[in-house]
């Protein structure tokens, strides 16, 4: 757990699910996405806390609310035989933008990563999203100029192979 002036930061709990469910819920609504939103708070419970958690979870809280989250998971990077973090999710409410929050919550996945040996944190963000590409460099974040396309295997053709 770390504390900052006006805010603390924490794993979340079973009973967090809630509380994350709600942020990345506002998220998706933000992103223009919310369309694609169908996670329960059952789903989340499954990912974050079922008998193989899939995935981490940092919640932010102020004045005894959650109002930041950081969700992760574990990669492998097989040239440097190194552990690194997909960060999934990183989602500050609006009011308490600029207040330090979102860079606590990357300088505490970045510290846990060292911990562990690791050596970068991935993520993905959309090209439109302005804000927070500018706020991403200002971390020191480099996005990659294009040499690799994001992939994805889902619903009918993810059925199909393995028919």
């Amino acid at each position: 757990m770390s504390t900052q002036p006006g805010f603390t930061l924490r794993d979340a709990t079973p009973a967090d699910v809630p509380a994350v469910r709600a942020l990345v819920r506002a998220l998706a609504e933000y992103e223009h996405k919310l369309d694609k939103f169908t996670a329960s708070e059952a789903d989340y419970h499954r990912v974050l806390f079922g008998p193989r958690p899939y995935a981490q979870a940092i919640l932010a809280e102020a004045g005894g609310q959650a109002v930041g989250v950081a969700l992760y998971h574990t990669t492998i990077s097989t040239f440097t035989c190194s552990p690194g973090y997909f960060l999934e999710d990183i989602f500050v409410s609006p009011a308490l933008r600029g207040a330090g929050l979102g860079r606590a919550l990357f300088a505490e996945l970045a510290r846990r990563l060292q911990a562990e040996g690791g050596k970068q944190i991935d993520w993905r963000v959309l090209k439109w999203n302005a804000p927070s590409i500018a706020f991403y460099q200002r971390l020191g974040a480099k996005g990659d100029p294009g040499e690799w396309d994001m992939m994805s295997l889902s619903g009918d053709a993810l059925a199909r192979l393995t028919a």
